[in-house]
């Protein structure tokens, strides 16, 4: 689904980021509830240009943020693999410049404009400025798994972020 947001652009740049588990609710500018088979439902929520994952399974109960994070110290790790719980995230800074930069979106655009399992929201001034998830279901094992892009125009970035949700 791709929505174009009536919000400001938020964010300034990926080294603002921090990830942040089982984290209250935030505003959200826009949700995206996926309700899976099993009584499985993923919210996917944009926040300003970060985003909220919200997982609800029989057992598991996660909530993810990436965001600019107030009163938190900025901290967006590589990777994250918790045994005990089944979550794995890595996450990816990309520096493609100008160019490579609006390839990308434009492309990250089209693929999951129409994407049930995916939303896409685009900030107004710059059709570069973009958040986007996509949810993957039916992994191996019964994993669950979402991808997620925060599009930084201004500084020319765009993370990338992979999480993996195994049930124990």
């Amino acid at each position: 689904m791709l929505v174009t947001l009536l919000a400001p652009y938020v964010d300034t740049c990926a080294t603002d980021l921090s990830l942040a588990l089982d984290d209250a609710p935030r505003p959200a500018l826009h949700v995206l509830q996926v309700d899976l088979p099993g009584a499985v439902q993923v919210r996917l929520r944009l926040l300003g240009a970060s985003h909220q994952v919200v997982l609800r399974a029989p057992g598991t109960a996660l909530t993810e943020t990436v965001a600019c994070l107030p009163g938190r110290h900025p901290d967006l790790p590589d990777r994250v693999h918790d045994e005990s719980t089944g979550y794995r995230f890595t996450a990816t800074v990309l520096r493609p410049g100008d160019e490579g930069l609006r390839e990308r979106v434009a492309a990250l655009r089209a693929d999951l404009a129409d994407d049930p399992y995916a939303l896409v929201g685009v900030f107004p001034g710059d059709v570069d400025a973009v958040t986007a998830m996509a949810v993957r279901p039916g992994g191996s094992g019964g994993a669950l798994g979402w991808r997620t892009w925060h599009a930084y125009p201004q500084t020319r970035e765009l993370v990338l972020t992979e999480t993996v949700v195994t049930p124990r």
